[in-house]
């Protein structure tokens, strides 16, 4: 669910000692879809304990996932293509890119992230990685409205994100939604990522990506918790608009949307 602050970058927000992730009593596929807030907190002090420690072999298949040869090709018909395609955004944080997750790969630096106690207040999925597990295969084993990937910046997994149909989705029961309504969930993964503004950066620059390459999509749109203040900020920096608060069944959330028509503006 969304992050923040309109004027100011989520980093002079005050220290909220939470992330602003959350899991949304929304459904993506068929497995109820994690709302998530954008974990645009600062640090609580502690030592990050979660922060991925990058092996010579997840590089190389990183740089496997990401060359040209091994992605797959967009096909006419998907609901949301590749964003595995999609090329790496530029932003002031670094080199941005999507990676689709596979489970064999990231299932344990995913699982590591949601038993952060900040992360897992919002997205509930703390626990063995079984439990991580099972939130996402459904989403790689349906029919493609949710796409689960890793962020990439500077060539290092830091975040996790879900791409999927909004107007397909269960949350379409609770707003007018819109044929082609891309929705994004967002964790940040580790503390020294929280409380700068780079949720805010990364927000704007995946919103970006999404309306860049899905030209039928007119509107990106998020659900964040109204309790998680940063994360609405956060939305609100990133160029989207609070549009109505939501009666989810699992919370009450702040449906946030970033209009193609005023990107240029916002």
């Amino acid at each position: 669910m969304p992050p923040a602050d309109p004027s100011a970058e989520p980093d002079a927000a005050p220290d909220a000692g939470s992330t602003g992730v959350g899991r949304a009593g929304t459904g993506s596929n068929d497995a109820a879809s994690a709302g998530a807030e954008s974990a645009e907190v600062g640090s609580s002090g502690v030592e990050d304990t979660l922060d991925l420690k990058l092996t010579e072999e997840l590089l190389a298949l990183i740089a496997e996932e990401r060359s040209a040869g091994t992605r797959r090709a967009t096909v006419p018909g998907d609901l949301l293509g590749d964003p595995g395609a999609w090329p790496p955004a530029a932003t002031p944080a670094g080199e941005f890119a999507l990676l689709p997750v596979r489970l064999e790969r990231d299932l344990s630096v995913i699982s590591r992230w949601m038993n952060d106690p900040a992360v897992a207040a919002f997205w509930e999925l703390a626990g063995p990685e079984s439990v991580t597990a099972d939130h996402i295969r459904p989403q790689l084993e349906g029919d493609g409205r949710s796409i689960p990937c890793l962020g990439v910046l500077d060539g290092t997994p830091m975040s996790y994100w879900e791409i999927y149909r909004a107007d397909l989705d269960p949350l379409a029961r609770h707003y007018p939604a819109r044929p082609h309504d891309t929705g994004v969930h967002l964790l940040l993964g580790g503390v020294k990522n929280r409380g700068r503004g780079v949720g805010t950066t990364l927000l704007r620059a995946v919103a970006d990506l999404v309306l860049d390459n899905l030209p039928r999509c007119g509107r990106v749109v998020a659900e964040p918790d109204l309790r998680n203040t940063p994360s609405v900020s956060a939305f609100l920096s990133a160029g989207f608009r609070f549009s109505a608060e939501v009666d989810l069944p699992d919370k009450r959330a702040a449906l946030m949307i970033r209009d193609r028509t005023y990107r240029a503006q916002l």
